[in-house]
């Protein structure tokens, strides 16, 4: 993508990314693979084209309307790699409503909340899903599978006409929604618009994808996070490239991940530190990747030896970028911009994106200065930054200030323009490509009986970049032993998503505060340090 493009993106009046860009690519390639799925457990594989991806998706809404879904409703889309979830997301956009992503390891209570608070009318799930989804009395679709008051979505679809005739939708008309990890309460809800989210995801999968409309790319992430918008939906179609999805549900396998790049034409590759870190250990020496030019990574930093074990073992570079929930990529190492890439530094600003660092007083701060990233909002507002935290104006006010949109995370910035993440200002934890928020560990464990009080921070960890450790204060009665510290992980398992339970407890007699009574997490990591 020319670099002067990426600094002249504006949206249109109207703009729907199923309509203006999907259909685009119907008309003018209509064979042009779009979507290329392979199941692990069966070994089955369907080929999309575009003009497949287009017809499916105006089938799919025409029955979700025809079944009571409206413009402007809250869908929850939780589903594994099965091709339905392009196609639910893409129909849901189609018709005006607005898809809630959301994974499978979530548990039932954070199901019940993202539905509760979203106002969610209707949920798209598996048979996996039902359970966790409860007593929802609003529309319930299933798919692949029958189950009492349920609607069947795959034969929905299938006896749905091919073309969608609905209202065109606004630019800055509901989009996608995305609940964030909690850091200082529950989850906020991160509201795109039609327009800015999707087209400011050129800049995602044409600068730091760099895919093209012959490329075949695979992003290894799950799809109920903001990572699966970046490099499993907006950012490879934006640009015309094949998504190839790999269907595994359950622990990531390097050693089936390396199989894959072998046995198929995948060009670029997008997979988080985590991933990589566990990679590199496994035997390269063996490995081939024909057809593999260009490998990304993002979520967290990324180790410098990882990215020299790579590129010894290929021959290819990762090139690491960074951006939130809440906006397309910030930062980055784009290989057309012809910058080599550094390893450990997250690349240099987006182009179009008019970003800093910034002081305590909203000062841009010199060269080899720690800051907190911040992207320009004023007088011109970029494309790719989210709406509004909806229903949450007091966070809106807080990540604002003056021309600034605020990330809440620090850097400082070489005299070349190259960033270096140092961490979040607030106590967000980042484990094996997932953002973990302390609150939420921390409420789950307080909801056992023996404990008084709680504290959860992030540790340093080899493998999963952090690992989530907890500081318990027990309740008089209760023995600090193995069998207590068990009893807690597992509690917490079923309390919440099960990759958010502590790794590691230690029991302690009291939790350093602050005279206003909040827990002093800084004091505890620096025992990590």
């Amino acid at each position: 993508m020319p670099t002067e493009f990426a600094g002249s993106l504006t949206a249109p009046e109207f703009y729907n990314f199923a309509t203006d860009t999907i259909d685009h690519w119907a008309h003018s390639r209509p064979q042009a693979p779009a979507l290329w799925w392979v199941d692990h457990g069966t070994g089955a594989e369907r080929r999309f084209t575009f003009a497949e991806i287009a017809a499916l998706s105006s089938q799919a809404a025409n029955f979700l309307h025809g079944a009571g879904v409206r413009p402007g409703d809250r869908v929850l889309v939780m589903l594994p790699r099965l091709p339905q979830w392009w196609t639910a997301m893409l129909g849901l956009i189609r018709l005006g409503a607005v898809p809630v992503p959301a994974t499978l390891m979530l548990s039932p209570s954070e199901v019940q909340y993202r539905i509760t608070t979203a106002d969610v009318a209707a949920v798209i799930t598996t048979g996996d899903g039902i359970a966790k989804v409860g007593d929802y009395a609003g529309l319930r679709f299933i798919v692949e599978g029958v189950a009492v008051d349920w609607i069947d979505y795959d034969d929905g679809v299938l006896d749905s006409a091919p073309i969608f005739r609905g209202e065109r939708t606004r630019s800055d008309d509901p989009g996608i929604l995305y609940f964030t990890s909690a850091t200082t309460g529950e989850p906020k809800m991160v509201l795109h618009s039609q327009a800015s989210y999707a087209l400011g995801h050129r800049l995602t999968g044409g600068l730091w994808l760099d895919l093209r409309p012959d490329d075949l790319h695979w992003n290894i992430s799950d799809l109920g996070w903001g990572k699966a918008a970046w490099s499993s939906f907006y950012g490879p179609w934006q640009m015309g490239a094949c998504i190839f999805a790999h269907n595994l549900f359950g622990h990531f396998n390097p050693a089936v991940t390396l199989d894959i790049l072998e046995r198929y034409p995948i060009t670029t590759w997008c997979a988080p530190p985590t991933a990589l870190r566990r990679i590199v250990r496994e035997d390269l020496s063996r490995r081939r990747f024909p057809h593999l030019r260009h490998c990304v990574t993002a979520g967290e930093p990324l180790n410098p030896a990882v990215v020299k074990l790579w590129r010894e073992a290929t021959g290819l570079t990762l090139h690491e970028a960074y951006g939130q929930t809440e906006t397309v990529v910030l930062i980055g190492n784009f290989p057309s911009l012809g910058f080599p890439v550094r390893p450990g530094s997250m690349g240099r600003a987006t182009p179009g994106m008019n970003v800093a660092l910034i002081d305590e007083t909203g000062r841009e701060v010199p060269a080899d200065t720690e800051g907190e990233i911040a992207v320009r909002v004023k007088p011109h507002r970029p494309l790719g930054l989210f709406q509004e935290y909806w229903r949450n104006p007091d966070e809106m006010a807080g990540k604002f200030c003056g021309d600034w949109y605020l990330t809440g995370d620090r850097a400082t910035r070489d005299a070349d323009g190259f960033y270096w993440f140092l961490g979040r200002h607030d106590d967000v934890i980042k484990s094996s490509g997932y953002r973990i928020g302390p609150f939420e560990v921390e409420s789950a464990l307080l909801t056992h009986p023996a404990v008084l009080d709680v504290a959860v921070v992030g540790k340093p960890d080899a493998d999963r970049g952090q690992i989530v450790k907890a500081f318990v204060v027990l309740r008089p009665g209760h023995m600090p032993d193995d069998t207590c510290r068990r009893d807690l992980q597992l509690h917490c398992k079923r309390a919440i998503a099960p990759f958010k339970y502590p790794r590691e407890v230690e029991f302690v007699a009291s939790l350093p505060k602050t005279t206003s009574g909040k827990t002093r997490r800084g004091e505890l990591r620096y025992r990590h340090a």
